[in-house]
């Protein structure tokens, strides 16, 4: 028995742009925020432990390589004929 694949239709491929656009969007905003909190404490003469930093700087590397391998993964899954 073999199923046919599955047709998103124009529809999901605009989600998935918006999706990204969104996820770019808050990658950025992560970033600045993690700068901005950098250098409010190095103004405030308090230069707090580099992992602090790097932990944020992680979290948001990781959210954006989830959020950049979501779009492909469901391209993948879409076209998957069993």
């Amino acid at each position: 028995m073999t199923l046919a694949a599955f047709d998103p239709g124009p529809e999901a491929g605009f989600l998935l742009g918006v999706l990204a656009w969104c996820a770019t969007a808050a990658g950025v905003f992560g970033i600045l925020t993690v700068g901005i909190l950098m250098s409010l404490q190095l103004r405030h003469g308090v230069p707090g432990e580099k992992a602090e930093h790097l932990r944020g700087l992680t979290i948001v590397m990781i959210a954006c390589v989830l959020a950049a391998s979501a779009g492909p993964l469901v391209q993948a899954l879409g076209s998957l004929t069993l």
